[in-house]
């Protein structure tokens, strides 16, 4: 592959699906092998997401050298019009106690920005083989399926939210459906992009957790929300900051309906 650095947005996007796809075969060689182990297996961990991040730094920088990755270089500041305007955001194992453990509800996630704007977003299920992707102000899809949020008149005891682990000690509810916590921040919010769920509440991300699926999110009809009910900005976050409010992941009819189920303790 030559060293074009011309290349369209729809180029970068065919890019990075090759590259996500390469990332999870990689990640699939040790899925599981914490299975039947009485504690979690961080050096498992540790070793499968040094190896995908070199992986997916490594293409990156031989295929677009003047692209930035976030976390390698210092964060960009000022608009560029040169290559360097182009900013990855990577999360090579997002879902890692599934990961180890067997559970295949665990993936790998890629994001692009233009400076400081989000236009491509990834996000891989290798052990299942679901792959939901997005351009900016184009369709969501899970592989060729064009996928939407879900618009209720009301919630019922069909709806479901994903939560985060004690998500009980921090709210108490009236959340009419099922409320699910099921270890792995991007398939939840690729659920909700999917309509399967109605919302998804996180917290304690960073925009690495975050950056891929807001865009398959958002492209979907759906955005992200702080508790309040207002948007939730996270550029804030590249900085690298943990995200320590609680972000609600939802289609905008659905935002206050399941922020009014939730009363925080």
């Amino acid at each position: 592959m030559t060293k074009d650095r011309r290349v369209s947005l729809e180029g970068l996007g065919s890019f990075a699906l090759d590259l996500i796809r390469d990332a999870g075969k990689k990640a699939l060689d040790y899925y599981g092998r914490g299975r039947g182990a009485s504690e979690f297996d961080q050096n498992l961990v540790t070793q499968t997401e040094l190896e995908l991040s070199s992986l997916l730094t490594a293409s990156i920088n031989e295929r677009f050298p003047d692209h930035q990755v976030f976390g390698q270089d210092s964060t960009p500041e000022a608009y560029a019009h040169d290559d360097r305007r182009y900013l990855w955001v990577l999360d090579p194992l997002d879902g890692v106690d599934n990961f180890q453990s067997g559970i295949p509800i665990w993936g790998v996630s890629i994001a692009l920005l233009e400076n400081f704007w989000p236009v491509f977003g990834a996000f891989f299920m290798p052990a299942t083989g679901d792959l939901f992707y997005a351009s900016a102000g184009q369709a969501a899809f899970w592989g060729r399926r064009v996928i939407r949020t879900a618009s209720r008149p009301c919630l019922t005891e069909e709806s479901l939210l994903f939560t985060f682990s004690r998500f009980h000690q921090s709210y108490s509810s009236n959340f009419p459906g099922k409320i699910r916590d099921m270890g792995s921040t991007g398939a939840h919010a690729c659920y909700v992009a999917m309509g399967r769920a109605d919302g998804a509440l996180v917290t304690n991300e960073s925009i690495k957790d975050l950056a891929a699926v807001r865009v398959i999110v958002e492209a979907a009809g759906g955005r992200l929300f702080t508790t309040a009910g207002t948007d939730f900005h996270l550029n804030e976050y590249l900085d690298g900051r943990r995200i320590e409010e609680h972000v609600l992941i939802a289609g905008p009819e659905n935002s206050a309906l399941i922020l009014n189920s939730l009363v925080r303790r």
